[in-house]
């Protein structure tokens, strides 16, 4: 099997606002003739069929109302009563300088499908990121947008984290907001973390928290420079436990000569409970292209993080390219590049869950949610579902089900130096050539070298190459064909010997 890569050209920069850019690309100011409505309800009637790749024709804010999945970055999810809450970054498609509206995005969502746009957490800036700021020096300019907010809840307080970066070369601050109520008000409570220029290589923003079973709180934050950081929170303030200790460094990225080999950030820290280890989910690469997720794992809070095969995440050296999530294409379709900085949730009913934005490949610029179901491989490591999230009904998958044939994604890896210059190409996987058959046989491709065996009470199939000197095992579900508008059919995740992560989904 070999990995299929368009080679693609991207034509033109339009400005638009991420989490992960550089300090030096400013987002813009607020036009303050900007009027902005109150957002109304969702539309009833939802349609699953009526979401779309591209949204030009709602992506004014006078549609605001209208962006429930649309507008998507750097989403934080939490659940409380019967709604889902997504807190995101400041990013609108057709919006830049002067017009971008400052406040963190909010929607919420019954059941993880229809997504009713709820306005901004703020109205502006926090002062106190601001104030920080100015005080390093009074020239720099807070960009006017905020990035990357990450919610929880701590006893009755909902805590919103936030990121304000500047035109100063690191400079930047996570800080706090507190409120009852997810629908607000929030007041600053504080500055968790403050970056400068001097110092530790570390910039203050994307943070992500976990609670230990223990109560303990850590912070986990950071972007390119010099890796990712931990650092641990007091649990009375949420602000960091010693005042002005940025942490400790846990994860890095690896060079080609004295060139990063890319972009490091957008850490998303849970703990499982069943598998007791720490899993550190981050982002690699450029925002709009070859952006995708890896995963570390730790048996502490602190670390050491370790990679598929149990090198140290602070290494500097780019580790298995286990890519949970990343550029990929099924047939019929242009394909998703941008596929990054990922929030991880549990259901109430235990089950696991990935947003992150995507970006059509028919116009990078626009940023839709996606959500996966995440399931869990018999070694313990995190995998995603091939198919956005339909809240497909999960009847039971016999023998005879999986006799067909599958689009199959390879999510391989080109490493390219740099950042949005050098990487232009997404590198999206693309669907094989040919489909794999799996024939009632037991056979694939008809070739009894190559078999196939299904555990209908595990939901998982293996595939046996060469006679069995390569193994593949995945996980089977039902979820929607997104590319095909077919209500369900059969899909397939999880990984070969080498941590490389295979996409199937069942078209015949």
């Amino acid at each position: 099997m070999k990995k299929s890569i368009y080679i693609l050209l991207c034509a033109g920069l339009l400005s638009v606002v991420s989490a992960c850019k550089k300090d030096t690309e400013v987002i813009t100011q607020l036009d303050p003739a900007l009027k902005l409505p109150v957002p109304e309800p969702p539309i009833q009637g939802f349609d699953i069929s009526t979401i779309k790749d591209t949204y030009a024709d709602i992506a004014d804010y006078a549609n605001s109302a209208k962006w429930g999945p649309y507008n998507l970055h750097d989403p934080s999810v939490i659940k409380d009563g019967e709604y889902y809450y997504c807190f995101s970054t400041d990013a609108a498609f057709g919006y830049g300088e002067g017009t971008l509206k400052p406040g963190i995005m909010v929607r919420r969502s019954k059941d993880l499908v229809e997504w009713e746009f709820r306005g901004w957490a703020l109205n502006g800036l926090p002062q106190q990121a601001v104030d920080y700021i100015k005080s390093v020096n009074a020239t720099y300019k807070p960009n006017s947008g905020i990035w990357a907010p990450y919610i929880l809840k701590v006893g009755n307080q909902f805590r919103l984290y936030y990121s304000l970066a500047s035109d100063g070369f690191r400079v930047s601050a996570i800080g706090l907001l507190t409120s009852n109520s997810l629908e607000g008000p929030w007041t600053e409570a504080g500055l968790a973390v403050k970056s400068g220029t001097n110092g530790p290589g570390t910039n203050a923003i994307d943070p992500s928290v976990v609670v230990t079973p223990a109560g303990d709180q850590y912070l986990y934050y950071g972007s390119a420079w010099d890796g990712l950081f931990v650092v641990q929170l007091n649990p009375a303030t949420g602000l960091a436990m010693n005042s002005g200790d940025l942490g400790t460094r846990i994860v890095r990225r690896g060079k080609t000569g004295n060139t990063y080999n890319g972009n490091l950030e957008a850490p998303e820290i849970i703990y499982n409970e069943e598998l007791q280890k720490y899993f550190l989910f981050v982002s690699y690469d450029w925002i709009d292209t070859k952006y995708n997720v890896r995963v570390f794992r730790s048996d502490s809070p602190t670390g050491p993080f370790v990679d598929w095969n149990g090198e140290n995440a602070d290494t500097q050296s780019d580790h298995v390219a286990q890519l949970v999530v990343g550029p990929y294409a099924f047939k019929e379709h242009q394909g998703w590049q941008g596929t990054g900085h990922c929030a991880v949730f549990k259901a109430p009913n235990g089950q696991y869950f990935m947003m992150h934005q995507g970006r059509p490949h028919e116009n990078k610029f626009f940023m839709d949610m996606h959500v996966r179901k995440m399931f869990w491989s018999d070694n313990g490591w995190p995998m995603v579902s091939p198919e956005r999230y339909a809240n497909v009904e999960q009847t039971p998958i016999t023998r005879a089900d999986i006799i067909g044939e599958y689009e199959q994604v390879i999510h391989g890896y080109n490493t390219v130096p740099g950042y949005a210059t050098e990487q232009a190409n997404p590198d999206i996987n693309v669907a094989v050539a040919n489909n794999p058959m799996l024939n009632a046989d037991g056979t694939i491709f008809g070739d009894v070298n190559n078999t196939w065996v299904f555990d209908e009470t595990k939901s998982t199939l293996e595939m046996r190459w060469a006679g069995g000197l390569f193994v593949d095992k995945v996980h089977v579900s039902r979820e929607r064909d997104w590319e095909r508008k077919k209500t369900s059919t059969i899909v397939m995740t999880g990984y070969n010997g080498g941590g490389l992560a295979l996409w199937f989904k069942k078209v015949n």
